[in-house]
């Protein structure tokens, strides 16, 4: 397995950095600036972005995801993979649980429309779960069986 590289930073001289440093490794980047991660999609070569659910506030109508319809034709055009916190639904409980699945099924829903390919991510050694723990939860995200397959 290729060794990942996860990187969190807020500012986007920074972020360049880290990538150029870490051109041979899988780069995971994530950040709680929407923002951000837009401007990073736009403009780097990332893998994966990790969207972080857990401190948003949602919209009136809407769920906030942290993404949407534009930023996955970017993604699409980027061989972005989207990833999706493990850990932040582990270690929730309650409303909070329930929100975090709800704009993860939000994403699910875009990511199927424009053909991109989802990723678990686990961070912390505790929170590891067996494949077919996640496929099952893929299932109930509504994850198409294609996206199921290679989990």
């Amino acid at each position: 397995m290729e060794e990942c590289v996860i990187i969190e930073e807020t500012n986007f001289e920074k972020v360049k950095k880290e990538i150029k440093k870490n051109k041979d490794k899988i780069i995971i980047f994530s950040s709680d600036d929407d923002e951000l991660n837009r401007k990073i999609l736009e403009k780097e070569k990332v893998d994966v972005l990790l969207l972080n659910q857990k401190n948003r506030k949602d919209f009136q109508k809407q769920r906030n995801s942290g993404f949407n319809h534009v930023m996955a034709k970017i993604a699409k055009k980027g061989n972005v993979i989207i990833g999706i916190n493990f850990d932040e639904i582990i270690e929730s409980s309650g409303k909070e649980k329930n929100e975090i699945l709800a704009r993860i099924k939000q994403n699910v829903r875009l990511c199927n429309k424009a053909k991109l390919k989802m990723k678990f991510i686990i961070q912390k050694k505790e929170n590891q779960r067996n494949v077919y723990d996640l496929r099952a939860l893929g299932i109930v995200l509504g994850m198409p069986t294609e996206m199921i397959k290679e989990i």
